[in-house]
């Protein structure tokens, strides 16, 4: 059965849930050798990124459970300290 976006967002919750945190290139690699190409594209500084339509069901399924850490780039589990939104600092 082919991989949906569904799948890979799943895969990337089940990640951060195992481990409290997802580095976005790590997750980049891991997504294009596990499920293929047609989730990652190379952005303007070529860097592997992430499908946008695989991010916007990751928000979905993630809620408010899981913050964006833009420092370290990387999805965490929100803490109590955290401030209120997706992004923190």
């Amino acid at each position: 059965m082919p991989a949906t976006a569904k799948n890979v967002a799943q895969w990337m919750l089940d990640e951060i849930n195992n481990g409290n945190y997802l580095y976005q290139e790590q997750a980049a690699y891991s997504i294009s050798e596990m499920f293929g190409d047609d989730f990652v594209y190379y952005n303007d500084n070529g860097n592997l990124a992430i499908e946008k339509n695989v991010l916007n069901v990751f928000r979905k399924l993630t809620d408010d459970s899981v913050v964006w850490s833009r420092s370290e780039k990387m999805w965490r589990l929100r803490e109590d300290h955290d401030e209120p939104g997706r992004m923190q600092y």
